[in-house]
């Protein structure tokens, strides 16, 4: 059974992941290949939980299918990085991995909500 969140709960542990990915880039090796990583990821990580608390406030029901199809393509393009860093080796390997996790589920919430809305169009 999956579990159900309300919108500021999922606002609240949109917030504490990017603060965790912030964190743990601050620990990676200063390389130019970390530095790109660490660009995107931080982008991508503050775009999803920004565009989410967006979301909580659009005007419509459309308006907010609109901006969580951001949070979604964000969220998941977060998840591309992490995996990179996962795969490369680079960083706290059981921290990724919690974000990995964590990253894992907020796209699933996401993609859930997604179909859901749109099933009620």
């Amino acid at each position: 059974m999956r579990e159900q969140f309300n919108k500021k709960e999922l606002q609240d542990r949109f917030k504490r992941f990017t603060i965790d990915v912030f964190k743990m880039l601050e620990k990676l090796p200063k390389t130019q290949a970390c530095s790109v990583i660490t660009y995107q990821l931080l982008k991508a990580s503050s775009s999803g939980a920004a565009n989410y608390r967006a979301a909580c406030r659009a005007k419509s029901k459309k308006d907010f299918i609109n901006k969580l199809k951001t949070v979604e393509e964000e969220t998941d393009e977060s998840l591309f990085w992490l995996e990179i860093l996962d795969e490369m080796k680079i960083g706290d390997e059981n921290k990724i991995t919690l974000l990995i996790k964590e990253c894992n589920e907020l796209v699933s919430i996401i993609t859930t909500s997604l179909k859901t809305l749109r099933n009620q169009l």
